[in-house]
């Protein structure tokens, strides 16, 4: 008698379906029994939306540039494939970030944590507030905490603690360029609960965040000394060394790019994964990791799958600017800048690359980074590279008097790639898996879509999938098929 081997699929090969192979793989080879993982991408090329292009001496990055340092799982994955003295933080040169208002760049006050002051001498000089704005932010020092702790929107609970200037002008420009949504439909409970449990706790979000903030040394204990002053951190040659190190840590699986997975069904005590091409393969378990209306359209013969369709995507692109060091009119001392809404420009914020990552540029040469699309800016992608080109150099013009012809340029077209989670969003992904794991329980849903857009998040739900799958097969008796002895 021989026992088969069990055969795990992964559908899609960005950073959390490359996780999620890398843990699963790591988790069955501690329990020494024979496994068989393939990973299936329908693009030409693993990473998702991480892609580091190496130009004329410039690393650039036309998705995700970086992370938040503090968050554990992508340092830890770093340790797992040795990558971590890769790693490489800020140019502490180039702390500051500006906002503009009225056409005008201002400095960020210092101590703001996520547009939340946590020092309020700095917060009460910014020209960013009017007067009467900064008294309605200082109310939050007295205002009651909310009794009722079911979700609300972001937008609605920073209004209530600092009031609708600091929300506008300062918190929804930050948060713009990690989910470039609107915060009046953002869950809080998805996006940012550390905000509720320091209203709970603290009563007030400032003396919430100042409380946090003393624990910084201890967030940061993790990180290799060398990039520990940093709040972000990158790879010296870009995220794509991440993709190259799970790429190669995963060379005894089967990596497969150029196939699209049409449908995803239980099939006794396996599952049955049907190709785009019409072929199809039974496996013991499969994580789906693909954006969240594909993974719908796979399990579309399951009524819950309808709940996926209720995530909505912002699409965003980004316009990437080389310049000679000569040409440019202004100080390289700062990261970049914010662009309210309200501004009625094109760009929503512009990072100055090679002042706040000095490994992405050659001497002599400059690297600008535009980000263009939100919320009810979606108009954008009926335009042309040109065109985008145009806009944003606009903009650089009448924000930076920045009128050089640049020495290339580099069109990234990010289409339905920022998940938008609506109030309610836990509770409706709960009611999804429930149903899921009673009617098809060798297969699990993860993703950006689910819990966390950040790369950070991403690793996170791809380690915690891989265990999950891994928990329910050993549950299970393992299969054996006949076979001589």
């Amino acid at each position: 008698m021989s026992t088969r081997i069990p055969h795990y699929m992964i559908v899609g090969g960005g950073i959390t379906g490359l996780s999620a192979a890398f843990y699963l793989k790591k988790r069955l080879e501690s329990e020494g029994a024979p496994f068989r993982i393939s990973v299936v991408e329908k693009s030409p090329s693993f990473g998702g939306k991480i892609h580091t292009l190496e130009k004329e001496g410039f690393v650039i990055e036309k998705g995700p540039d970086s992370f938040l340092a503090r968050k554990r799982p992508i340092i830890d994955l770093a340790y797992d494939l040795g990558l971590e003295h890769e790693l490489t933080g800020t140019n502490p040169k180039a702390k500051k970030t500006f906002i503009v208002r009225q056409g005008k760049l201002h400095p960020m006050p210092p101590g703001l944590v996520l547009g939340i002051p946590t020092q309020m001498t700095p917060f009460m000089k910014t020209g960013l507030i009017s007067p009467l704005g900064k008294l309605r932010a200082a109310l939050d020092l007295v205002l009651p905490k909310r009794e009722v702790t079911n979700d609300e929107s972001l937008g609605h609970f920073l209004e209530r603690r600092l009031g609708k200037e600091v929300l506008e002008r300062i918190v929804e420009p930050l948060l713009a360029g990690i989910y470039a949504g609107d915060t009046f439909k953002l869950s809080l409970k998805s996006t940012f609960p550390q905000f509720r449990t320091m209203e709970q706790k603290h009563r007030s979000l400032i003396l919430g965040m100042m409380a946090s903030r003393k624990n910084v040394a201890e967030e940061t204990a993790h990180l290799p000394s060398a990039v520990r002053n940093s709040v972000f951190v990158t790879f010296k040659k870009g995220l794509q060394t991440l993709v190259s190190g799970l790429v190669a840590a995963l060379d005894s699986t089967d990596l497969r790019t150029g196939v699209g997975v049409a449908s995803v069904r239980q099939s006794g005590q396996q599952a049955e994964v049907v190709f785009e091409d019409g072929r199809s393969e039974m496996v013991d378990g499969v994580i789906l990791t693909s954006p969240v209306h594909q993974a719908a359209k796979m399990l579309a013969h399951f009524p819950a799958a309808s709940e996926l369709n209720k995530i909505d995507y912002i699409s965003v692109a980004n316009v990437i600017m080389a310049f000679d060091r000569k040409d440019i009119p202004f100080e390289l001392d700062a990261s970049g800048f914010l662009v309210p809404r309200s501004e009625g420009s094109t760009i929503t914020a512009c990072t100055l690359t090679s002042a706040k990552w000095l490994h992405t540029a050659p001497d002599g040469k400059v690297l600008l980074r535009c980000y263009i699309g939100r919320s009810g800016e979606q108009e954008w992608p009926a335009l042309s590279d040109a065109q985008l080109i145009s806009k944003a150099r606009h903009d650089l013009r009448s924000l930076l008097g920045l009128t050089a012809e640049p020495l290339f340029t580099e069109v990234t077209r990010l289409m339905h790639s920022m998940p938008q989670y609506p109030v309610g969003h836990l509770e409706q992904i709960a009611r999804f898996r429930e149903e899921l794991e009673a009617a098809m329980p060798q297969v699990l849903v993860t993703g950006a879509g689910f819990h966390g857009v950040g790369l950070p998040d991403c690793i996170r739900q791809g380690k915690e999938a891989a265990w999950q799958l891994a928990d329910r097969v050993s549950a299970k008796e393992p299969a054996v098929t006949a076979g001589s002895v």
